[in-house]
């Protein structure tokens, strides 16, 4: 059996057996905040290896795209597809993912099979892990902040503000950039292209969908601030009858 098999067996066996033990130590929670769990642990874990990868270990993604697969870029993307079957297998299950985010599970998993299978463009897989990756951390507070009762605070505002400006310039400017880089480089297969531009179209997808989100709260804020300009003006007019 093929190294690369056995080692994306074994990092799906890791992320299940996570799981597991967070159910059976913290099953009072629910199943869904244990899978968050598990998410929010591989979102630090994957952005801290394909940000070394992309910083440090090199190439440069955006001179270098289409370059051979290094044994740390493989490392990484072996981890990243453990987790994407794991998590893909979960939603699938218990049904709690519209078609846009099971789509981008899907391409992950398929773009990060291509790239192994091809034995090069690793780089570009890790800076679009990377940047998938980026916002995971606040997405995942969000939601523990809206399940603790905590989401209508300060916190839960400025968690909303940091993510949107987050994903906008990460996956529509930086992606991009990428995307630019990737598409004008002769190296990169026409297949990996054509994966880069499937993935920025469902990041503009994802945008639409937080910018009506946006707009939904910023209503109801306004709303909420525009009815207590008018009580404060209901409560002045009794005083001066008084």
């Amino acid at each position: 059996m093929s190294p690369l098999v056995l080692g994306v067996g074994a990092c799906l066996a890791g992320w299940i057996a996570l799981y597991a033990l967070l159910c059976y130590t913290n099953g009072s929670c629910g199943y869904e905040w244990n899978c968050r769990l598990v998410t929010l642990f591989h979102g630090i874990l994957a952005i801290c290896i394909t940000a070394y990868i992309g910083y440090i270990d090199g190439p440069w993604p955006f001179s270098y795209p289409g370059t051979k697969n290094t044994t740390l870029q493989i490392s990484a993307m072996v981890l990243s597809l453990g987790y994407f079957i794991f998590d893909m297998g979960w939603c699938v299950y218990f049904q709690t993912e519209g078609l846009v985010m099971l789509a981008h599970h899907t391409m992950s998993i398929l773009g990060i099979l291509l790239t192994l299978w091809l034995g090069e463009s690793g780089i570009e897989a890790c800076a679009v892990i990377f940047g998938s990756e980026i916002t995971n951390p606040l997405l995942q507070t969000r939601w523990f902040l809206k399940h603790s009762g905590r989401y209508n605070s300060f916190l839960g505002g400025l968690v909303d503000v940091l993510f949107v400006l987050l994903f906008v310039i990460m996956r529509v400017f930086v992606g991009g950039a990428m995307l630019y880089c990737e598409l004008i480089s002769p190296r990169p297969k026409f297949f990996i292209k054509c994966g880069g531009v499937a993935m920025y179209v469902l990041s503009w997808i994802f945008v639409a969908d937080i910018a009506r989100f946006a707009y939904h709260k910023s209503s109801v804020k306004y709303q909420r601030w525009k009815s207590r300009c008018v009580q404060a003006d209901v409560n002045g007019q009794e005083i001066k009858r008084d």
